[in-house]
């Protein structure tokens, strides 16, 4: 049976992606309503960004829209075709990347319990009881089902805009981005697996259980105090430096992910933008180009820069409220905010300086001992 056409709707390259996603917001709202659980779409999230690069990566090996063999069935539309005779292997390294992150996320989902489907993100548990039940549904329509199946659907771009470029072997920009993203991943699982390590530690302190180092990763076997468990928040290892390592590294990753086409020796040739990619660069090297809105290259760079600046926009929008409801939890979590940078460590760097200068060295050296030493303001609530 083939696919009804949505040339008039949206480009044909993203025929299949878009009924997709659709597919996929209106069952993760459906399923949010009839369970009562908003964290539908937090199970997904691992899946999705693979599922939309893998579309594209492996475009050879799907049939063509006339041999569609059931709705939903990915296809070739016609104006791929072409992109379809041959393996691009940029694309094909990009899925193969984007599949380890997926397997690193699904990993520290399941351990988390996330899977389960009782369970629900903490965050949305909270905003429910700060919002009435409309504003909440309104929330839970607008930006949990919908904005974040969007997201997700962009962040399989990047893929499209390999495979629009020639098949050609792997230039030396692509080994350089593949190792720094293999980087990442093992940084941001590193991180993940400190604050595993710290919250097991945590439990089994405050509830007079038994822990056992050796029991986890290497790199999250740190050495925990009491009065580690008694702020009730991790400010050791990775997250000595960033407030949030593994929120990092996770955008860094995707960031990556997004640069690895657009810094490729090829240009996308397919992908009817206004202005080259070779020529983009070259804009970005005017001095004036901040104010030339006027200029059609400044909307087409934002286009091939959009998954990965509307990811960052998700987590320099969504960690502020995060860490709101930490604070209100845990009263030393301000002093923690004061000393370190919230996603780079150069800004705890920058606050390190800030609070010599404004603080001296002895206020300096009390914040730092309630942050990493044995003076513990406040008491947290056991989890």
């Amino acid at each position: 049976m083939p696919p009804t056409p949505m040339t008039t709707i949206v480009p044909p390259a993203f025929e299949w992606p878009l009924q997709f996603c659709a597919f996929v917001t209106v069952t993760t709202y459906v399923l949010s309503i009839v369970t009562s659980n908003v964290s539908q779409v937090d199970r997904l999230w691992t899946f999705l960004p693979t599922i939309y690069t893998a579309y594209y990566a492996l475009l050879p090996i799907l049939p063509k829209a006339h041999e569609q063999p059931f709705p939903l069935y990915p296809y070739v539309p016609a104006s791929l075709e072409k992109l379809a005779e041959e393996w691009n292997p940029r694309a094909v390294m990009m899925l193969g990347l984007v599949t380890i992150w997926m397997f690193r996320l699904s990993y520290n989902t399941y351990r988390r319990g996330l899977f389960s489907l009782k369970d629900e993100d903490y965050r949305w548990a909270v905003l429910r009881t700060q919002l009435n039940p409309f504003l909440f549904q309104v929330t839970n329509l607008t930006f949990i089902a919908i904005t974040q199946n969007i997201l997700l659907f962009l962040m399989g771009i990047p893929a499209y805009i390999a495979v629009s470029q020639a098949p050609e072997p792997l230039a030396t920009s692509d080994y350089a981005l593949g190792a720094l993203a293999l980087m990442l991943i093992a940084t941001e699982f590193t991180s993940d697996n400190q604050q595993y390590s710290y919250q097991s530690f945590k439990a089994a302190h405050l509830k007079g259980g038994q822990y056992d180092a050796a029991d986890h990763w290497p790199g999250a076997r740190l050495e925990w105090t009491a009065a580690d468990a008694q702020r009730g928040f991790i400010t050791r290892g990775l997250f000595a430096y960033s407030r949030h390592p593994n929120f990092a590294c996770e955008q860094l990753f995707w960031w990556t992910i997004n640069f690895i086409p657009i810094l490729s020796p090829s240009a996308p040739s397919d992908i009817k933008l206004n202005y080259s990619i070779t020529e983009c660069l070259e804009w970005f090297k005017n001095p004036t180009f901040s104010a030339d809105l006027s200029n059609p290259a400044t909307w087409s760079i934002f286009l091939l820069l959009l998954p990965a600046t509307c990811y960052s926009i998700l987590f320099f929008s969504s960690t502020p409220y995060t860490e709101s409801i930490t604070t209100k939890k845990y009263p030393g979590y301000k002093d923690y905010q004061r000393r370190v940078g919230m996603f780079s460590p150069f800004g705890t760097i920058e606050k390190s300086i800030w609070l010599s200068i404004t603080e001296g060295s002895t206020g300096k050296k009390a914040i730092e001992d309630r942050v990493w030493g044995d003076s513990v303001k406040g008491k947290g609530k056991a989890e």
